[in-house]
């Protein structure tokens, strides 16, 4: 497995969970971290901000660039690209990790609620990915990477949290329009968990802790995503990953270690 050293990552949603994971798996290898996110003042209901992110990411080995910033607006996603790229000298990878969640049927789902949803989901995906790609186009092996689930059109994915679905699909959707149109130049491709994933969405929104002891930690789609993002992104491109099957391609089998409860149940993520 090739080493992402010296390669500069934009990571959205970086100062917690999963972008967190990627962030700190990379920053082993001695890359730059882009932490894009809103969270400067700590929140007791949530951990990390993007300062302590970036703080565990210089001693994970990596050099960190924190960024507050709220994806919907276009102004603070170019300057923070500006800023990075001025930084560490260009853009070798795009995460779009940001996400927001509201699991509510369609009369219960306040309308400001899917415009936020689709405003972080689908369009600051899209906003990011356009923003970053003038600068992944240069890049030796560039590659964006969304965290959005294969593109399951089954009524079971829709039919309770129709908002959710729409706007996770439609990052889903940005892996397959751009794969197409940059194939050959940028990889773009998604990852997904298998199972939840313990992160405070999922501990606070979700399940609380009896859903948390039946997840995975963050550090499996670190691990996953790092084996994509040192793949060649020209030829590995327009893919749905799932995390296990990506580390099982890359010989690691034993998954045992990433159970927050060793040997315990684990509970199927949405949409796989």
């Amino acid at each position: 497995m090739s080493s992402l050293r010296g390669k500069t990552l934009f990571i959205t949603g970086a100062s917690r969970g999963i972008g967190l994971a990627i962030a700190l798996r990379a920053a082993k290898d001695g890359a730059n971290i882009a932490i894009v996110a809103k969270t400067a003042e700590p929140d007791p209901r949530l951990p990390g901000t993007i300062y302590s992110a970036a703080a565990e990411v210089e001693a994970a080995g990596g050099k960190a660039l924190p960024l507050q910033v709220d994806i919907r607006s276009e102004e603070q996603v170019q300057a923070a690209v500006a800023k990075t790229v001025e930084t560490f000298g260009g853009i070798d990878i795009c995460v779009n990790n940001a996400s927001a969640i509201f699991l509510a049927g369609t009369l219960e789902t306040p309308m400001k609620r899917y415009d936020l949803m689709h405003q972080i989901n689908a369009r600051g995906t899209y906003l990011v990915s356009q923003a970053c790609l003038p600068h992944l186009l240069k890049a030796e092996n560039p590659h964006i990477l969304n965290l959005s689930p294969p593109l399951n059109m089954e009524e079971r994915w829709f039919s309770g949290h129709v908002a959710y679905t729409m706007a996770k699909f439609g990052m889903s959707m940005c892996v397959l329009g751009m794969a197409g149109e940059f194939r050959g130049k940028v990889g773009v491709n998604a990852l997904w968990p298998r199972t939840t994933i313990a992160t405070a969405a999922v501990k606070n929104l979700l399940g609380g802790d009896e859903l948390m002891s039946k997840s995975r930690t963050s550090d499996i789609m670190g691990d996953a995503a790092h084996v994509i993002l040192t793949s060649d992104g020209k030829t590995n491109t327009g893919n749905f990953f799932i995390d296990d099957n990506v580390l099982a391609s890359a010989g690691i089998t034993d998954l045992s270690h990433y159970s927050v409860v060793p040997g315990g149940e684990l509970f199927p993520d949405f949409f796989v």
